[in-house]
């Protein structure tokens, strides 16, 4: 009986020593480790409680059953894949938290980039239809928020007509909408006329699911050859 005593009690300080060690790099509490031996180096961490974060405590998410966090973790593994552990290193992404139902200041969120931090917090409940593709557009915020200088929001704003107009916010406006359009305009989706950083990552994402090219107007191509230009300025062996 002392045996087994000492076997749980091991366990438990063991368990609470990974807790104490992940909250000290991301300061996100009630994580456990999903998984730490992925072939880029990416740690998968899971919420086995809610938790709550950010200066004003306006961050909130909530843990998932083990059926839903295994599904989805699948599909989130095989997308961030496609990123070698160079490239995640010079973007400063190291640590996904998966979570359900993620919110800041009350308003829904697919994602919340962090790259001092080096954390992408997802949500594993977003909405089926564009979540992979999501994935790539919250990447896509890690990497504008390691590379600013690069990524001029001047220039991808000269693309656009001159009677056009970006929000100041991306919550600043009811353009919400993320299905593809038949016809893109300049646009890929409604989403993308939010702000110029959201077009950005519209734009990455619909270019790193393979989206059909063949009918884009002239504006679009000439932002997705931005893209392109600027992602071989961080990585030369980068590939879309």
């Amino acid at each position: 009986m002392t045996l087994i005593r000492i076997i749980i009690l091991s366990l438990f300080i063991f368990t609470q020593s990974q807790a104490n060690t992940i909250y000290n790099l991301i300061k996100i509490p009630n994580l456990e480790i999903y998984e730490i031996n992925s072939s880029n180096k990416l740690r998968y961490l899971y919420a086995k409680q809610p938790f709550t974060i950010g200066v004003d405590n306006n961050i909130n998410c909530y843990n998932s059953k083990k059926k839903v966090l295994d599904k989805k973790y699948k599909i989130i593994k095989e997308n961030l894949d496609r990123y070698d552990q160079k490239f995640l290193k010079k973007i400063n992404l190291k640590y996904i938290v998966l979570c359900e139902d993620l919110s800041i200041s009350k308003i829904n969120t697919a994602g919340i980039p962090d790259s001092i931090m080096k954390t992408l917090i997802l949500d594993i409940k977003f909405n089926e239809s564009y979540f992979e593709r999501v994935i790539h557009h919250e990447v896509f915020h890690v990497i504008n928020d390691s590379y600013k200088e690069i990524f001029d929001e001047k220039i991808w704003t000269n693309f656009n007509v001159k009677e056009f107009k970006y929000a100041e916010c991306s919550t600043c406006t009811n353009k919400l909408g993320l299905e593809t359009y038949s016809n893109t305009n300049g646009f890929f989706t409604e989403y993308s006329q939010s702000t110029a950083s959201e077009d950005m990552a519209e734009v990455f994402s619909h270019l790193m699911i393979g989206s059909d090219l063949k009918n884009i107007d002239r504006i679009l191509e000439q932002k997705i050859e931005f893209i392109k230009t600027n992602l071989l300025k961080i990585d030369q062996n980068f590939i879309l």
